[in-house]
Order: structure tokens, then sequence, then C-alpha cells
């Protein structure tokens, strides 16, 4: 019994038996493979990548594998030593995307494309590196008004891929939006909504992989699941640095590495709560060098993704939810936790289980996974007291970052540079908060306070 918290079965030093561990693991396993899968069926999907997608998910398992142990185990300064999970961050989508579709529009192959992308999340991941180290100064730049802002924006940006997905995906053609369809997106919500509501912990922990399975399963019954798929999937491969080459663009390369930026203070939230759950400090020496251990970790994690071919890591916040809900913090589960998503990892013909789910099932999982992200930004702005300063801060960066979604020819006559910085609304967002909050004196909210 751990001496930091009776509300826990196991504290984070302690070492449950095997049994245990191994099950404690498979809960944490549970309630993320379905958002570590994710984004590389996104982007495979949104960039025409087929084949290569199932292959990408499998190194999405792996790497996340890698990066849990890491994160976990502590190796030197780099992890935070903390049962935390990582996983494929949903941050980068929009910025991954935009990179993808601008090579894809000058001719290049999926190759050329994944070597982009890769390039630049392998010097993107610097970013993070170095920041780790000036954590404490950052802060003041980065405030929880900045943060919740972004992340606002980073789930409102992705809602329309997933409702997309919702109403037959982008390749439905005239299909789109068939009742059937909507039908089966907002069944499969109905389902994760009953599990998270109704159903037992268990259940609730993988609600949205068991919206996703019974789904799949009433598609099929509908006829909507290509099985055959299946039989040609690879079963085994082994992870090869590199695969598809390495490429840069530093115009590219400006919202990937700001969102860098963001996901180091969006990590050492999560890195906090865990700390609350947990029964650990949250102030002092000991704290501190655990944050910077867990963004330096997260930064060198994301490396690591790029080189093995695969997309920005980050720390998991769902996973807390798990330790509260099982009373199990100790760090040893994550080594088991990140043994099991190794394993998921050397067999892509798990990644090809995810592309025989219809996009209307798919949809109707991320529409919900991506409007609790915009809510997750929402309740870090609630939390903050609404003075006018604040106010007008999350209205104009909420007014620019929407209006170039809705209005993206509106920055066409930009020189390329500038473009790519003010026509992605997650990177204007960001810096129009950050301006913002610099530029309009703090002493100032007392006097104008909200009531």
């Amino acid at each position: 019994m751990s001496k930091t918290s009776t509300a826990l079965v196991y504290g984070l030093n302690d070492v449950p038996p095997p049994a245990k561990a191994a099950l404690a693991a498979v809960q944490h396993v549970l309630a993320s493979i379905v958002g570590i899968a994710t984004p590389s069926l996104i982007i495979g999907g949104a960039l025409g990548l087929g084949a290569y997608t199932s292959y990408l998910i499998a190194m999405a398992f792996f790497v996340s594998g890698i990066a849990t142990f890491i994160q976990c185990k502590k190796i030197g300064p780099v992890g935070s030593g903390m049962l935390s999970l990582q996983g494929t961050s949903f941050a980068f989508l929009g910025a991954v995307l935009a990179a993808g579709f601008a090579v894809k529009g000058k001719g290049g192959t999926p190759e050329d494309i994944l070597a982009m992308i890769f390039g630049l999340c392998l010097v993107g991941s610097v970013v993070e590196i170095v920041l780790s180290q000036f954590l404490d100064k950052l802060k003041r730049v980065i405030t929880p008004t900045v943060t919740g802002i972004v992340i606002t924006i980073i789930g409102l940006s992705l809602i329309k891929s997933g409702f997309t997905d919702f109403a037959g995906g982008a390749r439905a053609g005239e299909d789109l939006g068939k009742p059937i369809y909507l039908l089966l997106g907002a069944f499969v919500v109905a389902v994760i909504l009953v599990m998270t509501f109704v159903g037992k912990p268990m259940l609730r922990i993988s609600a949205i992989m068991i919206g996703l399975i019974i789904g799949t399963v009433v598609a099929s019954f509908l006829g909507l699941v290509n099985w055959s798929s299946l039989g040609s999937a690879q079963l085994f491969a082994l992870p090869i640095p590199f695969k598809y080459g390495i490429d840069f663009d530093f115009v590219l390369f400006i919202p990937i590495a700001f969102l860098y930026l963001v996901t180091a203070i969006e990590t050492s939230g999560d890195l906090t709560a865990n700390s609350v759950i947990s029964g650990e400090p949250v102030k002092g020496d000991l704290y501190m060098q655990r944050i910077k251990g867990g963004v330096l970790g997260d930064g060198v994690n994301s490396a690591i993704a790029a080189i093995f071919n695969t997309f920005p890591n980050t720390t998991f916040s769902q996973n807390n939810g798990v330790i509260q809900m099982t009373g199990v913090a100790s760090r040893h589960v994550g080594l088991w936790a990140g043994g099991f998503l190794l394993l998921l990892g050397l067999f892509p013909v798990v990644g090809s289980f995810f592309l025989i789910i219809p996009k209307p099932v798919l949809g109707g999982a991320t529409l919900v996974l991506f409007s609790t992200i915009a809510v997750a930004g929402v309740r870090i702005l609630a939390s903050q007291e609404m003075t006018l300063r604040r106010v007008y801060i999350m209205a104009v960066s909420f007014g620019l970052a929407l209006g170039v979604t809705l209005v993206p020819d509106a920055t066409q006559h930009l020189p390329p540079l500038l473009k790519q910085v003010f026509a992605t609304p997650i990177t204007l967002a960001g810096l129009s908060a950050i301006f913002l909050s610099l530029v309009i004196p703090e002493e100032a909210e007392a006097e104008v306070e909200i009531t």
C-alpha cells in the first residue's frame, strides 16, 4: 500500500504482482488504442496514402510503446518517471495535413509526402527538447488563456474531418450524407454515450473502442464492411528507420514548430494532473524535475517517432482517468503497457483492422474525440477568471482563427511564408493570443473585471 495517498491501491513506486500489473496495463492500452491509431488513419485517408496506412498505424503503436517505456522508466533526464502513457498527438493533424497537401499539390508521391512530414517533425522535436529546459520562463508567455484558445481551435478545426466521415467520407461523392450513413454515425455516438454514462468503469474507459467495434459489426450486416482486405494484410514487419527518406521545407515548418511549443505546455499540465492523482507533490524541485523530464521525454519520443515513420508523440491525458478509476498509479504498470503497445506495433495486420472500419463509424467516434478536445480547451479557459482583458484576447483570437477557416481565400495574396502562418488557424490563434497577452497590460484586469 502506498503511503502517498490513501485513495491509491498502488502508489508511484509500488510494484504490483505481475497479474495485477498486466491487467491494469491492459486497461490503459484499451483507453488509448483508438487515440494512438486514429491520427495515422485520418492522415492516410486524407492524403490518399492507401496501402501505406496500415504500416503507419503499426509504427504508431510501436513508437508509443517505446515512448511509454521511456516516460515511465525515466532514462537519465529523459522521462517523468510517472505512469504516463504516450501516444500520437491529435494537435498536429491540421499542420501535418497542410504540409502533406502542399507536397501532393506539387505532384509529390506518397513517399515524398511522408519524407517531408517526418523531416518537419524530426526538426520540430528539437524545439520541444530545448523548450523543456525553460518551462518556468515559457509559462510567462504561454499562459492558460493562450493554451486554452489553441486547444479549443485544434478541436474545432478537426471537427470538420470527423463530421465528413460521419456523413460518409470525403470520397463518398454524391452519396455523402445518405441517411444510412448519418444513422450509423449517430448510432456509434449513442453507443459511446451509453458506455460512458451507464457502463461500469472498465466499459467507460473503453467506450470509444466499444463504439467502433459495435458500429463495425452493425455496418457489416448492412454490407458496408470490406472484410476481404484483411486477407492481404501483412502479418509481421520489422520497423525500418527513415523508411521513406527525409525532407524539409522552412515555410511548412513554422506551424509545426509552434505546435511543439503548445504541446510542451499541455504536457506539463497533464503531468501536473497526474501528480495530483498519484498523490505526488505539485511544487518544489522534485515536481519541476518530473515536469522538465516529461516534456523532454515528449520531445525525444517525437524524434523517435519521426525516425520510425510515424507522427509526433505526446502525453495522453485520458490515462489520468484510468489511474483514478483503478487506484493504480504505479509506473511499473506503464512498463507493461509499453510492452503491449510495442508488440502490437510489430503486426501491421492490427492496423489493417482499423482500415476496414466504415467512414460513418469512424466519424461517429472521431466526432466525439475531437469535440472533447475542444471542450478540454474551453475548460482551461473557464478555469480562469473571466476579465474583460481575457474576453477580448479570446474574442480576437477565435475570430481570426475561425475567419481563415471559413474564408481561406482571405490570405491568398500574402507572400508564401506569411500565408503559411496566417492561413493556419491554430498558428494564427496562438500567435494572436500571445501578442495580445503581451500588449494588453495585466494590471488593467482588476479595473475592468466582468461581474
